[in-house]
């Protein structure tokens, strides 16, 4: 195992400080990232089931400042689907950490990059499916519980309302040329063309909670890339506390609120900078 600390000034603009944790050398075209914050036992677990994968894959952990041990890299080494433990060191959530993840793994020339939480609810199998519609030339892939083949159990009454009656339509109507089922799911993928594109600018400071995943929901399709949703699995814990990094009404209110920021335009870009690109692959400001 080699470790690196990676500093601000390799850095493209927007991408939060992190150090890198470099495991093993590549195996696949494609990157999983995996965003973690204190998941205990469950991103184990969930690292078994992905070992087990009749395909290799190169996992790359994101993590966004556990502090229960379960991201260290020494622990980590013994998965060797796992390729590299980044682990933030700058302010931020979940986007920060997806736009660290992601331009580390652009950086690292990945051809795609398929996301799926580290809570283990997730049917890790259907990383498959992902893979072969970036084959097939997607853009992005949303994973949906709700179209013909996908599972969804023991999901709380709200999310399943909130999800189904307000994200997905709302985020629908704002792309204006995909009708999506299942908006709130982080199991998707994206391909290097859409994350490098100017016109996405998907590395800006400005993503710092959940905002990355509305908006490139909406941009995507706005742009005329190429997205489709595919069947995928998530079961929720029955009769034990939902994992979950949102909680209280105020974290909802302030989650809707940035969905609708999203929605009417707050963050598309000002100005559309193809450098962005170049800087991202290069590491360079």
């Amino acid at each position: 195992m080699t470790s690196e600390a990676v500093g601000e000034a390799i850095l493209p603009e927007g991408v939060p400080r992190f150090v890198v944790h470099s495991l093993r050398q590549s195996a696949h075209r494609y990157a999983v990232v995996v965003p973690v914050i204190n998941e205990g036992v469950r991103i184990e677990r969930q690292l078994m089931a992905m070992e087990k994968l009749p395909f290799p894959i190169d996992i790359v952990i994101a993590d966004g400042g556990s502090d229960d041990g379960s991201v260290d890299p020494d622990k980590l080494a013994r998965f060797r689907q796992v390729r590299a433990v980044l682990i933030k060191a700058d302010s931020g959530r979940l986007s920060a950490q997806l736009r660290m993840a992601y331009a580390w793994c652009l950086q690292n020339g990945y051809a795609g990059i398929v996301t799926v939480d580290g809570n283990g609810k997730d049917g890790v199998a259907a990383i498959a499916d992902f893979f072969a519609k970036l084959d097939a030339g997607y853009d992005l892939v949303q994973g949906s519980r709700y179209v013909a083949g996908g599972v969804s159990e023991n999901i709380p009454l709200d999310r399943y309302v909130a999800g189904r009656c307000i994200h997905a339509p709302l985020i629908s109507l704002a792309s204006r040329r995909f009708w999506y089922t299942d908006t709130t799911n982080g199991f998707r993928a994206y391909s290097r063309n859409l994350l490098l594109d100017g016109r996405v600018a998907p590395f800006r400071a400005r993503f710092d909670r959940y905002q990355l995943l509305f908006y490139l929901s909406i941009r995507a399709p706005r742009l005329g890339f190429r997205v489709c949703e595919i069947p995928v699995e998530r079961r929720y814990p029955a009769n034990t506390a939902t994992p979950t990094k949102i909680s209280g009404l105020r974290g909802r209110l302030s989650m809707l609120q940035e969905l609708f920021d999203v929605a009417i335009g707050k963050y598309n870009p000002e100005r559309h900078r193809r450098v962005v690109a170049q800087d991202v692959v290069q590491g360079t400001r």
